[in-house]
């Protein structure tokens, strides 16, 4: 019998938020131990919450862009348990009726189910609750920091939709990426921003009931998510094969040796007693600040990406390139609408604006810039801001320079070479390229009689490779035609001296 994955994620991330969730602690990584602390996310006897209206305002803008229901009336409980990271005994969640539900997430990955090459996941809520602090352990004593404790953490659940680690991984990220755009959580993984439960069963291939559900707790990156389902599902599979029974049970992803470890068998929903927070009143929002709300969505990274391919013909690798570097992307977006060729003006913004915008980022800052796309995977999922490739108040020229620039090749006035001197020297100064042309007397040599002395020059100087041309060796015209770019200083049209070439060497 044939066995299949069957997985839920919850994600849990942090708000980008100046003062915690119940109280105007700040929200800050980095500071001393217990610094960013008060009555309140202590939880000490008769203190008051008072909800955070921006975690409110970032959770129902996730719902927003994770195509969410937004429900008329949330409310906030209690979930009553024992850590000593949590100062209360309990933490104030969203039970039953939370802020968003009903969602998905659509990504590039092509699996079963998937159409065009991308799926689809379900989203079953994104509520909204506080963090916990963090315990540190020492040789003889363990220490906690309340520092994040009541930090605005918000958990999106999924529906059992994903098949395969791989899918898992694809999945994360595509959340990550729209959560950065919506600038709901900078996802700075490193800092603990974003943490991971992995629910996973199986069960027969073409079976309709789940099998028993493992969780895998606070898994702190995304390839550690995909690590710990390699291992798991083929475990869970060779104990329904040897006839052994799985129990509904949390485990542990331990990294260093590759395994997961049984932690507890699960708690069901009735053991956290949940109960509505006496202290709180429900959230029932009204249509001016569900407005203000949706005034914050923002076009969604696939979204951004499919257009600049269908509206500019754009390849998916440039395409990538936008998606992943927006200000880049809106750079070459104001120009693209203006013209007929979109696809060299990506061409400049890719391959020479980007580089240029860079070493001027590095000489100024120090630090070599990495954009997203640079990036190795292992280092992607971080979720850190990345060092975006220098910024556009660099540019001394306007953006009508490089559709100028475009122009002057197109109509063969420079060649391609004499160009990336034009735009060396347009970034440098910002000159226009016409003027530039002029000055360094970069215009293109159409002149046929002019050609022709040149490659009269060349053939007289190179007998060798003009006879290999003669004895059927065609590779030997691309030799000659650079001479005759070399003997014209780059000025002659190298497409005429091409064909004055071929027609001397065959008559």
């Amino acid at each position: 019998m044939e066995y299949e994955a069957v997985i839920g994620l919850e994600t849990h991330v942090q708000l980008k938020t100046k003062s915690k969730m119940w109280c105007g602690c700040a929200n800050a990584y980095g500071a001393e131990p217990n610094t960013n602390v008060c009555p309140v996310c202590l939880g000490l006897p008769g203190v008051l919450p008072v909800p955070n209206d921006e975690a409110l305002r970032l959770t129902v803008l996730t719902g927003l862009l994770l195509n969410c229901e937004i429900p008329r009336f949330a409310k906030f409980d209690r979930k009553s348990y024992f850590y000593p990271d949590m100062p209360k005994n309990y933490q104030i969640t969203q039970y039953d009726k939370p802020s968003t539900a009903n969602g998905f997430v659509e990504f590039e990955f092509a699996g079963a189910g998937s159409t065009d090459g991308r799926s689809r996941v379900r989203i079953t809520r994104a509520h909204l609750e506080e963090d916990v602090g963090k315990s540190f352990h020492f040789e003889r004593t363990s220490g906690l920091d309340f520092n994040r404790a009541g930090v605005p953490l918000m958990e999106i659940v999924s529906e059992p939709d994903l098949t395969s680690p791989d899918m898992a991984y694809e999945y994360l990220n595509a959340l990550k990426e729209i959560l950065i755009y919506g600038g709901v959580s900078d996802c700075d993984m490193e800092k603990g921003m974003v943490r991971c439960d992995v629910n996973v069963s199986v069960r027969p291939v073409g079976a309709k009931e789940l099998g028993a559900k493992i969780e895998i707790k606070n898994m702190n990156s995304f390839s550690g998510v995909r690590r710990a389902l390699e291992y798991e599902i083929p475990r869970q599979i060779a104990v329904v094969k040897s006839g052994g029974k799985l129990v509904q049970s949390t485990r542990r992803w331990d990294d260093v040796t590759g395994i997961t470890e049984q932690m507890r068998t699960k708690e069901d929903a009735h053991d956290y007693r949940y109960f509505p927070d006496p202290d709180l009143m429900p959230s029932a929002p009204d249509d001016a600040w569900l407005a203000e709300v949706k005034s914050r969505v923002v076009e969604l990274p696939l979204a951004r990406k499919q257009r600049f391919m269908r509206d500019y013909g754009l390849p998916a690798s440039d395409a990538e390139t936008f998606k992943n570097d927006v200000p880049l992307g809106d750079y070459f977006e104001g120009i693209a609408k203006n013209s007929k060729n979109p696809k060299a003006i990506a061409n400049w913004v890719i391959n020479n604006l980007r580089a240029k915008l860079a070493e001027a980022s590095e000489r100024r800052t120090g630090v070599a810039p990495v954009s997203i796309q640079d990036r190795g995977a292992e280092n992607l999922e971080t979720g850190a801001t990345p060092v975006l490739p220098g910024t556009f108040a660099d540019l001394k020229f306007p953006p009508a320079a490089l559709l100028e620039l475009v122009s002057l090749v197109e109509a063969k006035t420079i060649s391609s070479a004499a160009a990336q001197q034009v735009f060396v020297e347009m970034f440098d100064t910002g000159k226009s390229p016409t003027v530039i042309v002029q000055e360094k007397g970069l215009a293109q040599v159409s002149d046929t009689g002019a050609i022709e002395k040149f490659c009269d020059e060349v053939i007289a100087a190179n007998p060798g490779p003009a006879n290999d041309f003669k004895s059927c060796k065609p590779a030997a015209l691309n030799f000659l035609k650079g001479q005759v770019m070399k003997l014209s200083k780059g000025k002659a049209n190298p497409a005429v001296a091409g064909e004055i070439l071929e027609r001397k060497l065959k008559s």
